[in-house]
């Protein structure tokens, strides 16, 4: 090893050494070697933790919810569900669903080059996010692919089969979730013809796609037996407020995991996303409670999701100031929904996931031209708000299409196949026993 203790020529000859060296080994890299990483180790662990929370929010937390909203007789039927479709989905998105969505095709969907993430290595960096390893960047968007059909099932729970579920959850996936997916993400905001689309998280491509979907379901499949008059009670709100609080936790990385870095950005992402749950929270919480003289747990919670949703699409460009109002409006209007709107048109959307994922989704898609521009107190957006507003609304309207024709025409083919629903007899006698032959308690 050499030392140098003096000051004169030999420490100078090392330093010159050292830099020559240096200057070396780059341009080696530059020129002939391998290229330096862009992946980042803080962006990449944040994104291994939102990937984590995102699987969270799936399981158990959506099962959870829902679970304790259905009648004891069906619990296992909504947890076998968020347990199937997360794992039939994840194999689908590996064998194409991932390169549909996330490659370069047509105008419409992506190509095939990356089915069974062909072509991706743990180096492997797309120029979008160059800074996490395209693989992470693979499990992220999985996790978003199985929750959304996750999100429908809770529309026609306690009646719809089994096979069924999983076999319109996977066509849909592919028909309506992908080409959505393509235009707004990986097209960067060019979405049938329009371009600028802002979802940072899934106000269009999860929760209008999904709560569509759930609204076409419900009516086709029909209503449970004895709605609207019988008392369809949920078995165990406790399961359903712990569920609501693995969303709200899983939610930071859903939306502040969709910045893709670990930054400014993703904190003001993550501090929006609160905010909005708790202004909707508070406000729903106070309907209940001006109206009925008393709140309710289960209006806390439906609030908090409410707020959730509305803020997914917009958490990328509000401030605080226009999270409180976009959680404050999402609640207004979603309490409307689940409370007015389904009994003026006596649709049996089971545990409300139109009114509160389809109404919380959509006001936060067509807020964000509001609230995010920077004419507005905290906004990060440099739009117009009237040219944004019209973008965003018929991207929601475009959406909305898609997914409802879709919908529609793959489960009239399903029905004409195999049935949509289940017989009386086993709707009666629960799902748990009748399509799984389990029960959660025994007497």
């Amino acid at each position: 090893m050499l030392k140098s203790t003096g000051s004169g020529p030999a420490r100078h000859s090392l330093a010159a050494l050292a830099a020559l060296v240096l200057t070396t080994s780059a341009q080696a890299q530059a020129v002939g070697g391998s290229p330096a990483s862009t992946i980042n180790s803080g962006d990449t662990a944040w994104l291994l933790t939102s990937t984590a929370l995102v699987l969270f929010m799936m399981i158990p937390g959506l099962a959870l919810f829902y679970a304790g909203l259905v009648r004891a007789k069906n619990i296992l039927s909504i947890l076998m569900q968020c347990f199937a479709l997360t794992a039939v989905l994840s194999i689908l998105w590996l064998a194409v669903g991932y390169s549909l969505a996330f490659s370069d095709g047509n105008a419409v969907i992506g190509g095939l080059g990356n089915a069974f993430l062909s072509g991706i290595t743990p180096t492997t960096v797309r120029g979008d996010c160059p800074t996490i390893p395209q693989l992470l960047h693979f499990a992220y968007q999985m996790m978003f692919f199985l929750i959304t059909p996750g999100l429908f099932i809770g529309a026609f729970a306690e009646r719809m089969k089994f096979k069924a579920i999983l076999l319109f959850s996977i066509v849909w996936s592919l028909v309506v979730y992908v080409p959505c997916c393509y235009g707004v993400w990986h097209k960067a905001g060019a979405f049938f013809g329009l371009t600028g689309v802002i979802d940072l998280a899934g106000g269009i491509v999860v929760h209008i796609t999904a709560a569509v979907a759930a609204l076409v379901a419900c009516v086709m499949v029909g209503p449970r037996r004895g709605f609207p008059h019988a008392q369809l009670m949920p078995h165990n709100l406790a399961l359903t407020l712990t569920g609501a609080g693995m969303l709200w936790v899983g939610w930071f990385g859903f939306n502040a995991g969709s910045q893709l870095a670990a930054n400014g950005s993703a904190a003001m992402t993550l501090v929006v996303t609160h905010i909005s749950a708790c202004a909707a929270s508070a406000v729903w919480m106070f309907i209940e409670w001006f109206r009925n003289g008393k709140p309710s747990a289960l209006g806390i919670a439906t609030g908090s999701i409410a707020g959730l949703a509305a803020i997914t699409p917009a958490s990328g460009k509000v401030g605080p100031i226009g999270a409180l109002c976009i959680g404050s409006v999402s609640a207004l209007l979603c309490w409307a929904a689940c409370a007015k709107l389904k009994k003026r048109f006596n649709y049996d959307d089971s545990l409300d996931v139109f009114g509160v994922h389809g109404v919380g989704g959509f006001v936060g898609t067509v807020l964000v031209a509001v609230f995010g521009s920077t004419s507005f107190a905290g906004g990060l957006g440099d739009f117009s708000i009237g040219s944004q507003f019209v973008t965003q609304l018929l991207a929601s309207v475009y959406t909305i299409l898609l997914s409802g024709i879709a919908s529609f025409v793959i489960l009239k083919v399903l029905d004409a196949t195999i049935g949509l629903r289940v017989t009386p007899e086993e709707e009666n006698q629960g799902l748990d026993l009748a399509e799984h032959g389990e029960a959660a308690y025994n007497d």
